[in-house]
């Protein structure tokens, strides 16, 4: 049986959350879900971030072994999953031609250099010109701000989209310290922003395009993605 297409997640490296003294990073589950999702599915996943290295946990998304998520609980047993988790990969030196989708979770982090290092919108232009399936949730489609169409329009423009909402960030009480509020941001690049009930599993998928809300919308997303790669 021939290989199923590979996946790449492109995750946060970002630890600090704004100058609140608090700490961020990836939110666990976020990674966690969809990974067993695509690697139960038949799927070769690999992990990068931006610079490569230690990636980063938000603290408030896992708590005690033992009284986590399922998939949490199986990736912190798994001595393969964590050490590419502890020593990923740098997302400049892959070559996107292996894959046929890139995932990326959130977590706060994902706000302040997903959002904004221009090595993301440069992988995810590529990898849409390319043909792949982008995907993500939560925070992390912050990573779509600087990717583009081939002819230069931003890529969400005219799509429908989903990510962390607006309302939810206040709920939070974080509005004042992210970058930007991510919601507002892809409606002013031309998204149409699909939302769903606060912190409620909320999925969206637009041809190649699949993106979920909250930490409940990682499963749906994986799915999703699964389909697509399948052709349905």
């Amino acid at each position: 049986m021939a290989e199923k297409a590979k996946i790449l997640i492109v995750s946060t490296a970002h630890a600090e959350l704004g100058s609140t003294g608090d700490g961020t990073g990836v939110w666990f589950e976020e990674l966690t879900t969809p990974y067993y999702a695509f690697r139960d599915a038949g799927h070769p996943v690999d992990i990068v971030t931006i610079g490569g290295g230690k990636i980063p946990i938000d603290p408030k998304s896992y708590d005690p072994k033992g009284t986590n998520p399922a998939s949490v609980e199986r990736f912190l047993k798994d001595d393969s999953a964590m050490a590419q988790f502890g020593a990923s990969g740098v997302l400049a030196k892959v070559g996107l031609d292996d894959y046929g989708a890139i995932f990326v979770p959130g977590g706060h982090g994902a706000m302040w250099d997903l959002g904004s290092d221009p090595a993301v919108g440069e992988a995810l232009t590529l990898g849409w010109a390319k043909g792949l399936i982008l995907s993500s949730v939560c925070h992390g489609p912050s990573c779509f701000v600087n990717a583009k169409e081939t002819d230069g329009r931003p890529l969400v423009a005219g799509k429908k989209v989903n990510s962390f909402s607006d309302s939810e960030e206040r709920e939070m009480k974080l509005e004042k310290v992210v970058p930007f509020l991510l919601e507002s941001k892809l409606r002013e690049l031309g998204a149409i922003y699909e939302k769903g009930p606060d912190f409620g599993p909320h999925a969206v998928r637009d041809g190649r395009l699949v993106t979920g809300q909250n930490p409940a919308s990682a499963e749906p997303v994986a799915s999703l993605v699964i389909a697509a790669l399948k052709g349905e």
